[in-house]
């Protein structure tokens, strides 16, 4: 067997090392908080998920293309039309001496699915109506009712296995100068055959978590091999120099972005009112400054290539032009003016960075040109517009209606929405499901508490040599497959 003893050594051998270099260690940097590298719980932030993806696996994970492939469990089927999964387990022992057998997989399922209620990914779970251990080796889990993306939601960090305070997971990691080291685990700690000579073939991951601007002028100064978690705030940065140029990669991510009313007072009480702006905004212009080829405006919150209705609805005010969007948008302005004796002022709060203070001004000259002004608010509490950017973790309606439930989001959800969504858990018929789903973002659309503007913006800076990276439309880059080392 493997001896353990190699990774204090590892670990013991890099505090002498410092960032970037040939010192055998890839370098990755995320674009977050410090305290992700730390995380602990079910609510992670970007850093967070992709360290807990390292070290804790769940029943299966995301490839670099973000593919389900096995993870605790090595193969599984699935029966019932699409309600029951059931899994086999690799059975094997784990380094601190436990046995991994599918009822310690249950029981640490079990906890993990009750900790994430109150959560979006809790919601997005509620279909969980059974989890069983079937042998020792074999587990089911039986669905309400059939969910074709439930292997994509099972492959979420968050959902990675843990007996107490020891996790089932790929690679071994200690926190060193603000710094989280990762190492893999050797194959038979992770069930597989001893190979011998492997750990010729692996390289230490660095992983650090600071700012854009360091993370991008890192990389162009060689310290880091690779840049993740880049959002539409930073884009500008990502071209800062001269060794980031054909390096930029685009996720084509869907999710969220948009703008969200966090206060509806004053002018924007009204629905009509907060329609107006909607209308008001030429989607595609706004994101011309960026250069990005390829970005989906919409003005759903669902996209419209995910309905799963029979016939995939429309655009909203697909028959009108933008000029007769802002012809009626200007005459709700008019109204509220007349009645109120003042003109609407609107503060808006988007993240800080050059991107931001693009895509504010490009705001302010559409809302504008309607008779709204425009100020920004320096914190999302003292804003009465805040933006929303997330990316979804699965390509159903049911994900995107899930961010507006009333129990995770009060301020922009609607009651009705949430019983239909409630109806197409249980319905058995996929066309009935759709009707629900369907019916639920039509009352969601009504209050316009949200503002769709398209799909989200993730961008990473890759290094050539880094072959084990591929654009996905989940954001999510394993860190495990960046151990191995070149050939």
């Amino acid at each position: 067997m493997m001896r353990v003893w190699l990774f204090p050594l590892l670990f013991a051998a890099l505090g002498a090392c410092s960032a970037g270099g040939d010192d055998g260690v890839v370098d990755v940097a995320f674009i977050a908080d410090p305290a992700e590298l730390e995380a602990q719980g079910v609510r992670l932030g970007y850093a967070g998920q992709h360290v807990r993806g390292a070290l804790s696996t769940g029943l299966v994970r995301l490839d670099p293309r973000g593919e389900v492939v096995p993870g605790v469990a090595e193969r599984w089927i699935v029966t019932d039309g699409g309600a029951s999964y059931i899994f086999r387990i690799n059975e094997f022992d784990l380094a601190g001496g436990d046995r991994l057998t599918a009822q310690a997989v249950r029981d640490a399922l079990q906890r993990r699915v009750r900790q994430l209620q109150g959560t979006t990914l809790g919601l997005d779970l509620a279909k969980i109506r059974d989890i069983r251990a079937m042998t020792g080796r074999v587990i089911e889990i039986r669905l309400t009712s059939p969910m074709p993306d439930f292997l994509q939601l099972l492959a979420q960090p968050e959902l990675g296995i843990e007996f107490g305070d020891q996790p089932v997971g790929l690679m071994r990691g200690d926190m060193q100068d603000g710094s989280r080291l990762l190492a893999p685990l050797p194959p038979e700690l992770r069930g597989l055959p001893e190979q011998p000579g492997w750990e010729d073939t692996i390289r230490v991951l660095r992983v650090h978590a600071t700012d854009a601007e360091d993370a991008t002028e890192g990389f162009a100064q060689a310290r880091f091999d690779l840049v993740l978690g880049g959002r539409l705030a930073s884009l500008p940065l990502a071209n800062s120099g001269p060794l980031s140029r054909g390096n930029v990669r685009l996720d084509a991510a869907i999710g969220l972005f948009g703008l969200e009313i966090r206060r509806p007072e004053g002018f924007l009480g009204s629905a009509a009112n907060r329609e107006a702006l909607a209308m008001a905004i030429d989607r595609e212009a706004l994101m011309q400054p960026f250069n990005i080829g390829g970005w989906s405006a919409s003005t759903r919150i669902v996209p419209v290539a995910l309905s799963t209705i029979a016939q995939p609805p429309a655009e909203r005010w697909e028959a009108m032009t933008l000029e007769q969007r802002r012809t009626e948008a200007r005459q709700r302005v008019a109204r509220w003016r007349a009645d109120s004796g003042e003109g609407p002022q609107l503060r808006i709060h988007l993240p800080r960075g050059p991107g931001s203070d693009l895509l504010f001004d490009g705001l302010s000259e559409n809302l504008a040109a309607i008779g709204v002004s425009t100020q920004r608010a320096a914190e999302p509490d003292a804003a009465d517009i805040v933006l929303r950017d997330r990316v979804a973790r699965y390509a159903s309606p049911r994900w995107f209606l899930n961010q507006f439930n009333c129990a995770v989001s009060p301020g922009a959800c609607s009651e009705d929405a949430d019983y239909l969504v409630s109806l197409a858990l249980d319905a058995r018929d996929g066309v009935e499901a759709a009707s629900y789903l369907y019916e639920a973002e039509t009352a969601l659309l009504a209050i316009n508490r949200y503002i769709p503007l398209g799909a989200p913006i993730r961008w990473s800076l890759v290094r050539a040599d880094i072959e084990a990276f591929a654009e996905n439309p989940w954001n999510i880059h394993p860190l495990f497959p960046l151990s191995r080392a070149p050939i």
